[in-house]
């Protein structure tokens, strides 16, 4: 109960966000979330405490990505930001050299956490910008849940094959198989539920696409937290762990959506 209360809250929260919300006001919400991210990898990715100027200047730099495309609300405003950002990961790095235990460690896990959280979450908006856009929320998120709530049953109950044990021990394929099917029918489902007209070979195809993808993303946090030493990304949410523990599926599937609606359905 612990778990489940949280989390129905955290979902019921999400959805009215992406269905009654305005644009700007999801917009505000997710750069509180990014924020908080972002915060979150420093915690996990720097092996000393940085002090506050450092955390304060790293946090604005890694979120130039997400404010980058907020401005120009286009793929272009993220990769302006991506640049900016690298930029100025270089400049600092230069400039506190002497200062710095380990400069290339601190430069490379930056860069790492430019993209990984700055870049990936700025995709959410540019979905919910589209057309649709948020009812598209809605659908990810109940492919990525699904999978997530099927793996893990499916895992109890007939789990016997590793996915990945070097990285996650845990996971299994019937897991993995148990949470497609989950993410598949969750999909069909919130599509038949959101949308007047429903393209059900392109919810198939792109559910089993944002399937693989979400279960990477989970596996990429896992490499980050092993290669950190890190449990859990962060405490906030209670019994869930931390921000990035929960959109860990999210971050790289928003963009692949992103594509897919772009490439296959022509949505932009």
């Amino acid at each position: 109960m612990s778990r489940t209360f949280p989390g129905i809250l955290l979902a019921i929260a999400w959805v009215v966000l992406l269905l009654a919300g305005t644009p700007l006001y999801f917009q505000l919400v997710m750069l509180i979330v990014t924020a908080i991210g972002i915060n979150e990898y420093l915690d996990m990715a720097l092996e000393s405490p940085p002090s506050i100027s450092t955390r304060v200047l790293s946090i604005a730099t890694l979120l130039l990505p997400y404010l980058g495309g907020w401005y120009f609300a286009d793929t272009a405003g993220i990769q302006f930001g991506l640049f900016a950002a690298t930029f100025f990961i270089f400049l600092y790095t230069i400039g506190c050299y002497s200062r710095l235990n380990e400069p290339y460690r601190f430069l490379s896990r930056l860069i790492l956490g430019v993209v990984y959280v700055g870049v990936l979450v700025s995709y959410l908006p540019l979905i919910r910008n589209l057309p649709e856009g948020g009812e598209w929320l809605v659908v990810l998120t109940a492919i990525t849940a699904g999978s997530d709530s099927g793996a893990y049953y499916s895992g109890r109950q007939f789990g016997k094959h590793k996915l990945s044990p070097a990285i996650s021990p845990k996971k299994t394929i019937e897991g993995a198989v148990g949470g497609l099917v989950c993410a598949i029918l969750a999909g069909l489902v919130l599509a038949v539920l959101l949308f007047d007209k429903v393209n059900l070979p392109f919810i198939l195809f792109a559910a089993i696409i944002l399937t693989g993808v979400g279960i990477l993303g989970d596996l990429a946090e896992s490499i980050i937290k092993r290669g950190t030493g890190t449990k859990d990304s962060g405490r906030l949410l209670a019994g869930h762990g931390g921000i990035l523990d929960r959109i860990d599926s999210i971050l790289l599937a928003a963009p692949v959506l992103y594509y897919l609606l772009y490439f296959f359905m022509g949505i932009q």
